[in-house]
């Protein structure tokens, strides 16, 4: 079909579409038996169309255009904690508050229950959702810069009120969270450097490249840059990011639209901070988008080893685009291209399966693509690590403790019964807190769900079904028995995993995001393997050389 008789075609059916739209609209208004509320009703048919395209494009309300803006810059002006819901208090209470933030300066710690905000109640959630709830109570902690607020909370474990008085600032978390010369007792006594890049917003290089200065003057030989968690951000963020370790001129990343602007080539655009200084990125499932562009072009270059697992995926470009009365919208309007012509996106939400999930191109359907220097790479979405570390896998109990209330409530018991631990690094529950904290949660009524179990009620269900039950119904009470463990036996079988989760969530409330960075880095698979890497030479070369 001619291009421009296909273009007719979209363009008829397209104001075909929005005739029939705005005509069911307003015969609804005029016909409904109940009076419409119009932009709640809009407001549902705007996410049904956007729930058709990928999870990226989003339309944001008049207020929640600043979230948008946050996302980006990284900056909001408030007072710098998050704050969540727990159905115990029915109320919000703060967690983690960011290190030098106002909050934290005036005193609020983990598990504080907000009560008053400038003097007035703040009442239970109630009949409210517990989203809209906290949206409402976030917005009134927030505020212009210099401002004070008065905050009232109530400190489980205090009879006492405890009221404060905290001027809102400019709030700006640092991309770079983590960065530290590793302990040579680690490294075979040699200098290697360590940061960890939390996202990429508008002064992630500045960051960045502070940092690596830094590490360069204290006697860094090596780096090691971790990407993991690191959902992404601003492309040319990622860009300079690359820039410190390529030269002038060389491709990043190219995007690839329906519109020509859309369709761009970047290239490294400063002069690098080192070309020569050997170079592990540390990527898990958790690495997108300007992760990927960042450890994707490294790889491509051949002048870092990946390390860890597969990365997840996100090869979409979103732009933002402001809409009428404040509203705005991101719309997905490209692809990443790495420079061995790689795509990372891993999932088509344009071809859906049955189950109506967005498909993911086979291993067997990928395409082979070559470095600079020859090495074969794959596409088929994310970025496949040249050495992958696998983990341990872990009892499902386990991911049930890390977020359960119950493990909450016990580290902000123990935050406000002990006035200071040991450095974060030096830090470990007695056994005597270890047999009180089994205690606890058993006390606490923590629940979790035995998928053994599981898996052997279905098997039973089948063999009722095809009647052969009752015969093997002793079989089943032995094996029943040999699953049904108890929550303390449990606890103690995964010890060395479930103190990790303890006493990780107990240092972040004593030494903030740093604290538990450096606690979790002391027993970490993917940072042993980059030490190994980078303290044999050979090897090194080797893994960023053609087969």
């Amino acid at each position: 079909m001619p291009v421009v008789l296909a273009q007719q075609n979209h363009n008829f059916s397209t104001a075909q579409a929005l005739d029939i739209f705005n005509t069911l609209y307003r015969n609804l208004d005029l016909y409904y038996v109940d009076t419409l509320d119009a932009g709640h009703v809009i407001e549902a048919a705007i996410g049904g169309m956007i729930d058709e395209l990928d999870p990226y494009t989003e339309y944001y309300k008049e207020s929640e255009s600043d979230e948008l803006r946050t996302m980006t810059t990284g900056k909001y002006a408030g007072i710098g904690s998050p704050i969540i819901w727990r159905k115990g208090s029915d109320r919000c209470v703060f967690s983690s508050p960011y290190e030098g933030m106002p909050a934290a300066k005036a005193g609020v710690r983990t598990g504080d229950i907000i009560m008053k905000i400038d003097g007035e109640d703040v009442p239970p959630c109630g009949s409210q959702s517990p989203s809209d709830y906290s949206a409402d109570v976030s917005s009134r902690l927030r505020g212009d810069v210099g401002t004070l607020l008065q905050l009232t909370v109530k400190r489980p474990g205090q009879p006492h009120l405890i009221d404060m008085t905290i001027r809102r600032e400019n709030i700006k978390r640092p991309s770079v969270a983590y960065s530290t010369l590793l302990d040579t007792s680690r490294t075979d006594g040699k200098p290697i450097g360590y940061i960890l890049l939390d996202g990429f917003t508008e002064d992630t290089y500045e960051d960045f490249s502070a940092a690596f200065r830094r590490l360069k003057s204290d006697g860094a030989e090596s780096l090691v840059l971790d990407l993991r968690g690191n959902g992404g951000g601003l492309l040319q963020q990622a860009i300079q990011v690359v820039s410190s370790f390529i030269p002038r001129g060389q491709v990043v990343v190219e995007t690839r639209g329906r519109e020509d602007n859309d369709n761009r080539v970047y290239k490294t655009v400063s002069q690098p901070l080192d070309t020569e200084i050997p170079l592990v990125v540390l990527v898990d499932y958790a690495s997108a988008s300007a992760s990927e562009i960042t450890s994707g072009a490294l790889q491509d270059y051949d002048r870092a080893v990946i390390v860890g697992r597969r990365t997840y995926g996100k090869g979409l470009v979103q732009t933002p685009l402001p809409l009428p009365y404040n509203t705005m919208a991101k719309f997905t309007t490209s692809k990443y291209y790495i420079p061995s012509g790689r795509c990372v996106q891993a999932r088509d939400f344009k071809r859906r399966g049955e189950d109506g999930q967005p498909l993911h191109l086979p291993d067997s359907l990928c395409r082979v693509f070559h470095t600079q220097a020859g090495r074969p790479v794959k596409d088929g979405g994310g970025i496949t690590p040249d050495v992958v570390v696998s983990h341990d896998s872990l009892p499902t109990m386990l991911t049930y403790l890390q977020f359960s209330d119950e493990l909450f409530d016990y580290c902000v018991d123990y935050r406000n019964s002990h006035s200071s631990i040991a450095p974060p690094t030096s830090f470990h529950l007695t056994a005597e807190e270890f047999e009180a904290f089994k205690d606890y949660m058993v006390r606490s009524g923590f629940t979790y769900d035995n998928r053994a179990k599981k898996a052997l009620d279905y098997v039973r269900r089948v063999a009722r079904q095809e009647g052969y039950a009752d015969d093997a119904a002793e079989e089943f009470r032995a094996l029943e028995a040999r699953l049904s463990r108890n929550l303390a036996d449990d606890l103690q079988r995964w010890e060395s995993e479930v103190r990790l989760s303890v006493e990780s969530v107990i240092v972040a409330s004593y030494y903030y995001e740093r604290g538990l960075i450096a606690y979790n880095l002391q027993d970490d698979p993917d940072l042993d393997e980059a030490i190994r890497i980078l303290n044999a030479p050979a090897r090194y070369r080797q893994l960023l050389s053609r087969p």
